[in-house]
């Protein structure tokens, strides 16, 4: 309790439950540590993967905990090997050589991650060595499938990719080329040619940011080329398979931050098809058997993508099936039969938990990267804002330490913005947070002409915004 003390949401008592949560899976997270080892679990997985430890760090710079994360980044760093590559997982026996190439790019996100909560330019030169090993291993890696015999026939599908990996657990029988290693790759790569940028080092930055370019280019020509040959309306799982997998797929929104560059009728096609088989589960006539409720990380792309009542709708869903309600989270399988005899994975798990708390502090804030805008209440519940309402208090992020409140009475709804976030390049946006538009919006007492979606652009905190209804 006393280290749960520094970014928080509270919420009036229809969202209670929802609150509570994002204290508890903190906690959780934090007592599943292993000194420095940031771990999903402390029976089942008592190892540290990167790609956990990534998302999760990424969860805890959100809600201010970055001593941690740097900690943590300091202690994983010492079992790269010499070539670059970073390894997958590590365990009492050291770093495991299984080759699972999305570990790479989860490294140097979280590393640039870190520098864009704290600023702390003493770590990000620290990492420099290894940040740019990763980088050169990366791009060893997409090498392999830029031959001549990737350039034309059934292979040409694989151009510029990683090669196959099981990093993804769905396919741990055959290695596959999965775009999860893809994304985040590119998202390595993104982190990089920035980094380079911050630290000076010019020739370093046009490099990197010229393999983002192509890798990003190669990539996206990957997706559409399997999309045509097999006729499919979403975006792929895998290249060799042209599989439907939205919950990986939610990684190319956050945190790889691409759904400006996604082609638009297939982002939405792949979220529209799980959300209708989703939201099945609440049916009770519907018969399921089980899922993983990594899920958890649709909401958050239903949020960017500007569904607030699906994203809220599914949110509910999945807070009633934390088993046991009352301590607040999440197996890594959750049963309709909840007392089967099956194996859970780890409870709590707080891989999904980093995915619970990612996905919910975007109902409150998130930084759209395609226009460096942070978006405020894109989420917020109407449910929550008579009486006490919503209040956040020093929720990081990319701009500072964002606090705000936000309460209706009658017909208004009004925004208090607090000092100390600094304002993005793309404005500070604050969006209605009614289903249906306000009749008028005004910052610090002075109507806005001219919304757009809903929005209304800050150029100074403190301020205050008021939206009429």
């Amino acid at each position: 309790r006393r280290m749960l003390d520094r970014g928080r949401v509270d919420l009036s008592p229809p969202g209670e439950h929802l609150a509570r949560s994002l204290l508890a899976t903190l906690g959780w997270i934090l007592i599943n540590r292993d000194g420095a080892a940031i771990q999903p679990g402390s029976r089942a997985y008592e190892r540290s993967w990167i790609r956990d430890g990534a998302l999760t760090g990424a969860a805890l710079l959100r809600f201010g905990y970055a001593e941690p994360v740097r900690r943590y980044l300091e202690w994983f760093a010492r079992f790269q090997y010499p070539n670059g590559k970073v390894p997958c997982c590590v365990d009492r026996r050291g770093a495991d050589p299984v080759p699972e190439h999305d570990s790479h790019g989860e490294f140097i996100y979280l590393v640039m991650e870190y520098w864009r909560h704290t600023g702390d330019r003493e770590l990000l030169e620290a990492m420099w060595p290894r940040v740019a090993k990763a980088v050169d291993y990366l791009d060893s890696l997409r090498q392999s499938r830029r031959t001549e015999e990737y350039r034309s026939g059934e292979r040409r599908v694989f151009f510029g990719l990683l090669p196959p990996s099981i990093s993804h657990e769905g396919y741990s029988a055959k290695p596959m080329h999965s775009y999860w290693d893809d994304f985040f790759a590119l998202r390595g790569f993104k982190d990089a040619a920035t980094m380079a940028a911050v630290l000076g080092r010019r020739e370093e930055a046009a490099r990197y940011a010229a393999l983002r370019d192509e890798f990003r280019r190669d990539l996206l020509a990957s997706i559409a080329a399997v999309r045509a040959a097999r006729g499919i309306e979403y975006l792929p799982g895998a290249a060799d398979l042209g599989d439907f997998d939205p919950t990986s797929t939610t990684i190319a929104l956050s945190p790889v931050g691409e759904e400006a560059n996604l082609p638009a009728p297939a982002l939405q096609a792949t979220f529209e098809r799980y959300w209708h088989g989703a939201i099945r589960r609440t049916d009770s006539a519907f018969a399921w058997e089980a899922y993983t409720p990594y899920e958890l990380r649709a909401v958050g792309a239903f949020v960017r993508l500007g569904w607030k009542a699906r994203a809220l709708r599914l949110l509910e869903a999945l807070l009633r099936d934390q088993e046991p309600s009352a301590w607040h989270q999440w197996p890594e399988v959750v049963y309709r039969d909840r007392r089967a005899p099956r194996f859970i994975g780890d409870s709590p798990h707080t891989w999904v938990g980093s995915d619970f708390l990612r996905s919910a502090a975007d109902l409150f804030a998130y930084e759209r990267e395609a226009d460096s805008a942070l978006i405020l209440g894109a989420g917020l519940d109407e449910r929550w804002l008579p009486g006490a309402g919503v209040a956040v208090r020093a929720l990081s992020t990319w701009w500072g330490p964002l606090s705000y409140t936000a309460r209706s009475a009658g017909d208004t709804v009004t925004f208090h913005l607090a000092a100390g976030v600094r304002i993005p390049p793309g404005g500070l946006l604050v969006v209605a947070p009614r289903a249906h538009p306000p009749r008028r919006a005004l910052v610090d007492g002075r109507a806005v002409t001219g919304i757009r979606h809903d929005t209304v652009r800050v150029e100074q905190v403190p301020a205050v915004v008021a939206f009429e209804y």
